[in-house]
């Protein structure tokens, strides 16, 4: 499988009560894919997945997979520091008929040396058939996967791509320009996607397409197919919401605007919390301006 495109970074809808809002997780993913979308990431990071149980992480996965019915792939997070965890959670979701591929990042906190990465996706990959996506984001782990441990990794069959946040343009163009054939570079850092395509990227796993879901798809077949003054247009238009998303910690403000747009309740789980007055003030304003609430729908 070699994903391309914009793949959606879930979020997890929660209700008052703190429970998963199946409801409008159900809506969300629809709405996705009705706005062509090209496929589906439940249970990252944007997805609060560290505080969502075991059923409630599995529930999301299956329930993405059952509104998907096959129209686009299904990558599920599947992510642990510890890696008889994460070699056991990777098992647990590549049996899950209708999971695709499954996107695990780096252990974080412990801080792993650089062959300490290796041996711990090695571990994962060699435990499931399911091509693995790799999340390189030291600005959460603390630990970034240095250029040489990625070319060694991509050598693995089953690990076919990796979503790159590092935000280092210096070691993405490095891995575009040296990696094997058939392995797939992503952004993983909206604002950074089209500089990232322009290098040898063929896609991106995002944050802000669940906001515009249409949009941002239309932006990166623009830059696949070279018509970079479509995909430029695009990257202006949105880039101010792009980084507003990022004005507090993920995935607080793409949470907020969703409720504003009526697609879910404001709603996080501890450590999470509400947006600070000030930034949520500035996060309505660049969502106004981008054109996004004009159409907001009616609270489910």
């Amino acid at each position: 499988m070699k994903l391309r495109g914009c793949g959606t970074a879930l979020v997890t809808p929660f209700r008052q009560d703190g429970s998963v809002d199946l409801r409008a997780q159900r809506a969300l993913v629809e709405w996705q894919i009705e706005s062509r979308i090209d496929f589906l990431v439940p249970c990252g990071t944007t997805g609060e997945t560290p505080t969502l149980t075991h059923d409630e992480w599995i529930q999301v996965i299956e329930q993405t997979i059952e509104v998907g019915r096959g129209r686009v792939p299904i990558v599920a997070g599947a992510t642990s520091n510890n890696t008889a965890e994460a070699v056991a959670k990777a098992k647990e979701v590549a049996a899950i008929r209708g999971v695709d591929a499954i996107l695990t990042a780096s252990p974080y906190y412990n801080k792993p040396t650089q062959e300490g990465q290796y041996q711990h996706f090695k571990a994962i990959a060699e435990a499931v058939d399911k091509p693995l996506v790799l999340y390189n984001v030291p600005g959460r782990t603390a630990a970034n996967i240095e250029t040489g441990t990625l070319l060694r990794l991509a050598e693995i069959p089953n690990i076919v791509a990796v979503k790159e946040a590092s935000a280092n343009m210096a070691q993405i163009m490095e891995i575009c320009h040296h990696k094997p054939e058939g392995f797939t570079v992503l952004s993983g850092d909206d604002a950074l996607t089209l500089p990232i395509l322009s290098v040898g990227g063929v896609g991106l796993i995002s944050v802000v397409s669940n906001q515009i879901p249409k949009e941002m798809p239309e932006m990166i077949r623009a830059a696949l197919a070279d018509d970079w003054t479509t995909a430029r247009a695009i990257h202006n238009r949105f880039l101010h919401l792009m980084n507003a998303n990022f004005i507090e910690s993920n995935p607080g403000p793409v949470k907020a605007v969703l409720a504003m747009m009526g697609r879910i309740e404001e709603v996080y789980r501890l450590p999470m919390v509400p947006l600070q007055p000030q930034n949520r003030a500035k996060l309505e304003k660049t969502a106004a301006e981008a054109g996004i609430l004009k159409n907001a729908v009616v609270a489910h």
